[in-house]
């Protein structure tokens, strides 16, 4: 959520940022933002003088009854009675205010970071970089959904059978590469000094308030109806609150947490032929990379995670490019993304595998995660990134590995499946 007090002293600043993340009437929510905020302060300065009025007069009270005016006494009750009265009035002016003041602000996105791009949507993210050489298959190559039929490694139809559409059931060596990337992404994260957290995969609505999930994306989590709990998108969003209302004692930073959990997503809208096999599920599973820094220190993070994200894709020999997201295609808590594609050699596309952001103050504000500076509290900056997600990781490894023999295992993966080739 972002800081009132930076809307307040920043308008130029925050209308500039909302335009460049393309949130629709910037202006006019902004303008009621400010409305509602001198509102809620001149209410409460009402409600301070109110209620020094009527503490003055208690004491007036108190002199008049020791002197013996007892009239005196009953004409400053009679005072004191309606200050009372006045202040619950203003006291329940001041709940309405407040909650409508709050119920605006988590309607505004986090701002972009100044190195984010202008544009609209995914055609106008900046490419930083591209790794690794492009692979070359015949013409008879076959793209991953048909290559698990061949090899019977995935099972969709018995996932239909069992939940519906975007539920594969992973078989024999499918089951095994799986866990292999898993234990591989994981093993890697604490080399690199992560801390292994194994999260529960349903949250609260404060924990989804917390990350910026609610109110922004309730329609694409599955809700459990009877205890009014959510399956989780990420395991980011049980892992930074871990630290919601939290203040963070300096010997504890820089925090980085790594967890491995199924992630499910409605996905509600979604069709074509870019959604096929494994392109996009309602069940995957994710490594996920959690870091909460200083202010000072985010960014150099970020520059971190990206390298490592982009690491484990060279140590998987899979040819891959960074883009940076333009404003329009960004998130709505991120101050700057990174999205790592790999490339599909038999769908001659680029498939999105990892997202690294910055988050900056905008989850902290909401988790209230804080830490002290010079005895004071100061909102520190949240991070986190796909390390990485499974299914579009698997579905370049087959397609880009695939030969007449079989397809060729990353020899990185081999010690943890037990096999070189799927055959």
């Amino acid at each position: 959520m972002l800081l009132l007090s930076f809307i307040r002293e920043n308008k130029e600043t925050t209308l500039a940022g909302l335009k460049k993340k393309r949130f629709a009437n910037a202006e006019a929510v902004v303008e009621q933002v400010l409305a509602l905020d001198q509102q809620r302060r001149d209410t409460q300065k009402e409600l301070d003088d109110v209620l020094a009025q009527s503490n003055a007069k208690a004491r007036e009270i108190g002199a008049f009854m020791k002197a013996g005016q007892k009239a005196e006494a009953e004409a400053a009750k009679a005072e004191t009675a309606e200050l009372k009265m006045r202040s619950k009035e203003l006291e329940e002016t001041l709940k309405t205010v407040e909650q409508q003041l709050q119920d605006v602000l988590v309607t505004l996105p986090n701002l972009p970071h100044s190195s984010v791009p202008e544009g609209r949507n995914a055609e106008d993210n900046e490419v930083v970089l591209q790794n690794g050489e492009i692979p070359a298959l015949p013409e008879s190559a076959l793209p991953h959904w048909e290559l698990i039929k061949k090899y019977g490694i995935i099972d969709f139809d018995l996932g239909n059978k069992i939940s519906g559409a975007g539920f594969p059931v992973y078989r024999g060596k499918g089951a095994r590469i799986q866990r292999a990337m898993i234990n591989f992404f994981l093993d890697e994260a604490l080399k690199a000094g992560y801390f292994e957290i194994q999260p529960p995969i349903l949250i609260n609505e404060d924990s989804g308030f917390g990350t910026g999930q609610l109110p922004d994306k309730e329609g694409q989590m599955y809700f459990a109806t009877e205890d009014k709990l959510y399956l989780i998108p990420t395991a980011e969003v049980p892992i930074t609150n871990l630290y919601r209302d939290v203040i963070v004692s300096d010997d504890q930073l820089p925090i980085k947490n790594v967890g491995h959990t199924p992630c499910f997503r409605r996905e509600a809208g979604s069709w074509g032929a870019h959604v096929r096999g494994l392109n996009r599920l309602h069940q995957f599973d994710k490594v996920e990379i959690v870091q909460i820094r200083k202010p000072e220190e985010s960014y150099q993070a970020l520059e971190e995670m990206s390298q490592y994200v982009q690491s484990l894709l060279q140590k998987l020999e899979l040819p891959y490019r960074v883009l940076r997201l333009c404003g329009g295609d960004m998130g709505f808590a991120s101050a700057l993304t990174y999205d790592m594609e790999v490339w599909s050699a038999a769908q001659q596309r680029w498939l999105e595998v990892s997202s690294v952001s910055n988050f900056e103050t905008f989850q902290a504000n909401r988790l209230k995660l804080r830490y002290r500076v010079d005895g004071k509290t100061q909102l520190l900056h949240t991070l986190n990134g796909s390390a990485l997600a499974l299914p579009r990781i698997l579905a370049a490894i087959l397609e880009n590995n695939q030969t007449p023999d079989g397809i060729r295992i990353p020899p990185i993966l081999v010690p943890y499946c037990g096999f070189e080739t799927i055959n």
